[in-house]
């Protein structure tokens, strides 16, 4: 978990089951296999919360170390269960394999815990209601691989925390706007939500997006849901429709409602962003019912042919500009006989930009046949971002057309 290489999900799947129970998790680490490592996460763990999860390092190599870490921190011993030892070879007899000196590890366990069966693994959990420092602490080991961590807990874990930790309950909102800046939203929201000390409000961002995520905690589920609705609520006053989604959605999954609301259908051409719009798009299930599909006009040449870009307007205009940008909005609309045309031309670097028009100009145009609505941006960041903003931008500009 500390190389680029493996993406932590247990401790999302944990923190939702947990916040399920009305606990809150206030801290998670990622610690290496060194022992003096593993040591000091025991002992700040054990010193600052109440219920300490470890997931992985229960297998048989010499690296993994919790049992051993855990035991020592508490000054326990550690035990071996000769019924998990006899389970651990008829596993392998099982599956024809031959058990490996090491693997007997593995039925170790630390005094006064419980062994919690694994039916979908080797490694065994634990649990263990014990004291530190004086304080009362239920520490849980469990295996590291998802499918083993997850079945382990529902089927061991849950019931267990939900007969000891005091009844509490939690509710979830969010509110999704795009292409508002992080702090001019949270410059108009944090007048509403300080009036809501009881309701944790955090604020995340991303390329053309924010979201307010809200957390309530309430002797009741309905009154817990009641405060994050007046809070949602007072925010969805201030911010209208600049709000895309209350209920998580992407704001490619919100035009596809209003595309198939309206009956509409929608085709693209993309310069700068190489498909990433249509890929956006397509992403959803169902998005055949409105997305005709669209054209990766890169040359000149391709975006007359494929769109219909008159060629004195490529050379008078240049392909980054809003002229340009209409004619693929249109050209492309006609082209598919689709409802509605979006086309896209910029410069998203790092090279090829000029002083009049720099990495970053983007043009992004919306064409109904009626008319043809064009804007002007000049995105911040490396490729990638520019690529993202001028998506978000165009998907944009279509839920605003089609609300």
């Amino acid at each position: 978990m500390l190389t680029p290489f493996r993406q932590d999900t247990n401790s999302l799947f944990l923190t939702r089951r947990l916040n399920e129970l009305g606990v809150d998790v206030i801290f998670k680490t990622i610690v290496g296999d060194r022992p003096e490592h593993l040591l000091c996460a025991c002992r700040t763990a054990f010193s600052r919360a109440d219920i300490v999860i470890f997931s992985g390092g229960l297998g048989p190599t010499e690296d993994d170390l919790t049992r051993e870490s855990v035991a020592h921190t508490l000054g326990l011993e550690l035990r071996r269960d000769h019924e998990m030892v006899a389970a651990i070879y008829t596993r392998a007899a099982s599956m024809r394999m031959k058990v490996a000196e090491n693997n007997v590890k593995q039925a170790d366990y630390i005094l006064g815990a419980q062994v919690l069966k694994n039916p979908r693994g080797s490694a065994p959990g634990q649990w263990l209601e014990t004291q530190y420092e004086g304080q009362k602490k239920i520490i849980i080991l469990l295996p590291g691989p998802p499918f083993e961590l997850e079945g382990m807990f529902n089927d061991h874990c849950f019931e267990k925390l939900k007969a000891v930790v005091p009844e509490s309950h939690l509710a979830f909102g969010e509110l999704k706007l795009a292409m508002v800046p992080e702090s001019q939203a949270d410059l108009r929201a944090a007048k509403i939500y300080k009036q809501y000390p009881d309701i944790a409000t955090t604020i995340l961002a991303k390329p053309g997006e924010v979201l307010f995520h809200l957390t309530a905690r309430a002797g009741t589920q309905p009154e817990a849901e009641h405060r994050v609705e007046e809070l949602a609520s007072r925010l969805e006053e201030e911010f209208a429709d600049e709000i895309f989604s209350s209920g998580g959605e992407s704001l490619e999954q919100i035009v596809g409602y209003y595309l198939q609301m309206r009956s509409a259908t929608l085709a693209v051409a993309e310069s700068c962003t190489g498909g990433l719009l249509g890929g956006r798009i397509t992403s959803i299930s169902g998005s055949s019912r409105y997305f005709k599909g669209g054209a990766l006009v890169y040359s000149d040449e391709l975006k007359r042919e494929f769109c219909g870009v008159p060629p004195l307007l490529l050379k008078s205009d240049g392909a980054v500009s809003r002229s340009v940008a209409a004619a693929l909005a249109e050209g492309i609309r006609q082209r598919c006989k689709a409802t509605l045309g979006v086309g896209i031309t910029g410069v998203a670097g790092p090279t090829g930009g000029t002083e009049e028009k720099p990495v970053g100009l983007v043009f992004i145009a919306l064409s109904d046949g009626k008319q043809t609505e064009v804007v002007e941006k000049r995105f911040p960041g490396g490729r990638e971002q520019v690529r993202w903003y001028s998506t978000q931008m165009a998907l944009e500009m279509l839920r605003r057309k089609l609300r």
